[in-house]
């Protein structure tokens, strides 16, 4: 073999390993957003599932409110009445 076909073939060699070491450099990036990728999809998916749970009692959020109005209500009536007793009471 001459030197020119031994340089050529050492030339042939050095670039195959630096396009090895490329690929697998590529394919641990790529393995790694993908594990990344699939922690953040479980996240996700735990996060809709909380959410979830804590919109299952959307249904009683109008019982509530008119609770809370019928109390205020009460409130108020209770309020003018012992506004008008303490005026009475007063003079």
């Amino acid at each position: 073999m001459s030197a020119d076909q031994q340089t050529a073939w050492m030339r042939a060699i050095t670039v195959g390993f630096l396009v090895d070491g490329a690929v697998a450099g590529l394919l641990g990036l790529l393995i790694y957003r993908v594990k990344r990728i699939d922690r953040r999809v479980v996240e996700v998916r735990n996060t809709l599932r909380a959410a979830e749970t804590n919109t299952a009692n959307a249904a009683l959020i109008p019982q509530v409110a008119n609770g809370v109005e019928a109390v205020l209500a009460e409130g108020l009536q209770h309020h003018l009445f012992l506004g008008r007793v303490v005026e009475k009471v007063k003079r």
